[in-house]
């Protein structure tokens, strides 16, 4: 058996879809159409709305859409995307989330993460007694994390006191026992 060298355009095939291959990370969803021209109206997971004015470009569907404008409105967005021109090609877009590079978010503040970080981090006690397993968090005033753990599903409120520390390297997050037993569900 022999081995055949790639060609440059084999290469360049290889580099593109590792490029591409690169991980998603969801940052809002399509609602609906907003008016005749082809402007969606945004729910926005990101902390702000006016976050979404960073982006050059978005994927929905898989499609990449370079963002043209975006109108901060609340927790929504209106935003008009290359390439959808009117009312019609904006309502294919209902329902689908948009997502962008990890590469091209922003780091993150001290002391806050992006919730894809969180997910799948072992939770544990400072005493190193594991709890379970990060499963999703729903963001709000107070975010609730959703545990998978041995005996089923264990919800907790992130009040207050109740997270010690975390560490998105080793994928671990370290809770005060007395204070997660009075917050979990």
């Amino acid at each position: 058996m022999s081995y055949k060298k790639p060609n440059a355009s084999r290469s360049a095939y290889f580099a593109y879809k590792i490029k591409n291959m690169e991980q998603k990370i969801s940052i809002g969803s399509v609602l609906k159409p907003q008016g005749i021209r082809g402007e969606v109206k945004v729910k926005v997971f990101l902390d702000s709305a006016e976050e979404l004015k960073s982006f050059k470009r978005v994927l929905i569907g898989g499609e990449e859409y370079a963002v043209m404008s975006v109108r901060a409105q609340g927790e929504f967005a209106y935003t008009v995307l290359r390439g959808i021109a009117d009312r019609n090609a904006a309502e294919l877009l209902r329902g689908k989330e948009i997502e962008v590079f990890r590469s091209e978010l922003p780091k993150p503040p001290d002391g806050r993460y992006y919730i894809a970080d969180l997910t799948g981090c072992e939770v544990v006690t400072a005493n190193g007694e594991a709890i379970g397993t990060v499963a999703s968090v729903t963001p709000a005033k107070t975010d609730v994390y959703t545990l998978e753990t041995p005996k089923g599903e264990v919800s907790f409120a992130a009040a207050d006191g109740v997270i010690e520390s975390v560490d998105v390297a080793n994928k671990r997050i370290t809770v005060n026992k007395k204070r997660f037993k009075e917050v979990s569900l």
